[in-house]
Formats: C-alpha cells, sequence, structure tokens
C-alpha cells in the first residue's frame, strides 16, 4: 500500500512541476511578447525626442542669429545718430538720409526683438516636448529592465520548480506592464528613484 501512495505522490509533484513550468512558460511568451512592444515604440520615442532636439537647437540659433541681427541694427542705429550729430545743421539732405536710415535701423530693432520672442517660445516648446518624451523613453527602460529581470526568474522557476520564484518573476512581470503601460498611455508616472539608478 505504501507504493501505492509514493507511485501516487511522485505523479502528483511531476503533474505539479508540468504546471508550474506551463505557467511560467506562458507568462514568458506574454512577457517577451509586450516587452517586443514596448522596444518597437521605445524606439519612436527615442526618434522623436532626436528630432524634438534638433528642431529646439536650431530655433536657439535662430534666436542668437535674430540677436545678432538686433544688436547690429542697434549699434547701426547709434552711430547713424553720432554721425546725424556731428553733421551741420545746414545740411538738411544729408541729415534727411540720415533721419530715414536711423528710422530704419530701430524698426528692425524692433522686428528682430519680437520675432525673437516667437522663436523663444517656439524652442521652449520643443525643450518641454523632449523633456515629456524622455519621461516615456523613461518608463520604456524601465519596463524593460522589468521583463528582462521577470524572464530570468521565470527561467529559474523552470528549473528549481519553486512557486515563490514565480510569484518573484511574476512581480517584476507586473512592474514592467505597469510602465511600459504608462509609455504607451502617455501616463506621467516616472519613478524618479529607479530613473537616477539606471541613469
Amino acid at each position: 500500500m505504501s507504493d501505492v501512495v509514493e507511485i501516487t505522490q511522485e505523479v502528483a509533484e511531476q503533474g505539479h512541476a508540468s504546471t508550474l513550468s506551463t505557467l511560467a512558460a506562458i507568462m514568458v511568451a506574454f512577457t517577451a511578447t509586450f516587452m517586443a512592444l514596448c522596444n518597437v515604440k521605445d524606439g519612436n520615442v527615442t526618434q522623436a525626442m532626436a528630432q524634438a532636439q534638433t528642431k529646439a537647437v536650431d530655433q536657439w540659433s535662430y534666436y542668437q542669429a535674430k540677436s545678432t541681427k538686433q544688436s547690429m541694427a542697434e549699434n547701426a542705429a547709434e552711430l547713424v545718430t553720432l554721425q546725424r550729430d556731428l553733421t551741420p545743421a545746414s545740411a538738411k539732405e544729408a541729415r534727411g538720409v540720415m533721419d530715414a536710415k536711423l528710422l530704419d535701423f530701430k524698426a528692425k530693432a524692433v522686428r528682430y526683438e519680437q520675432e525673437k520672442g516667437a522663436i523663444k517660445a517656439e524652442a521652449e516648446r520643443l525643450e518641454k516636448e523632449y523633456d515629456t518624451l524622455n519621461i516615456h523613453d523613461d518608463q520604456f527602460d524601465m519596463a524593460e529592465a522589468g521583463f528582462t529581470v521577470a524572464i530570468a526568474l521565470f527561467g529559474i522557476t523552470i528549473l528549481t520548480q519553486r512557486k515563490w520564484m514565480l510569484g518573484l518573476a511574476g512581480a517584476f512581470s507586473a512592474f514592467g506592464f505597469l510602465l511600459g503601460l504608462a509609455g504607451f498611455l502617455k501616463w506621467t508616472f516616472h519613478p524618479d528613484w529607479l530613473a537616477k539608478l539606471l541613469g
């Protein structure tokens, strides 16, 4: 009778081990699939970040060029003012030309100042876009880290047949899913401590 009990227990344990392995394998398949989707999306986010950063740099360069033009127009206005003041009052025609030039340079300086405002606003918008994209990039990176650890732990679960190991792997996988969903759905969930640790 004891032989029958031992054999029954062995069969039950083998069946249990098989169920645990099957469950771990299924979890690996789901985790790896979602990890692949996150990697594709993360690649797109990284490209968008590069574009936003390039455009922001271009806008700041354009802003600097407008600042230089504004400075040149203001300096030219000062020089014309100096030259006008040194021109005798009797040279009305020359003073008239200088007055027209002075008005032109002052108008250009004002126009450049206004244009700089719009350029600066666009550059700051692009920087904000980059920062937002960077949060989602971090989310996908942290999700990938969670998935990688989970897949390794699922493998160890299959080898060791430990239920608690399956639970630990599931926790890492769930963390990865949460961060991946946050990236896809553009949630602001961002564990800063983990980003700093991985950064």
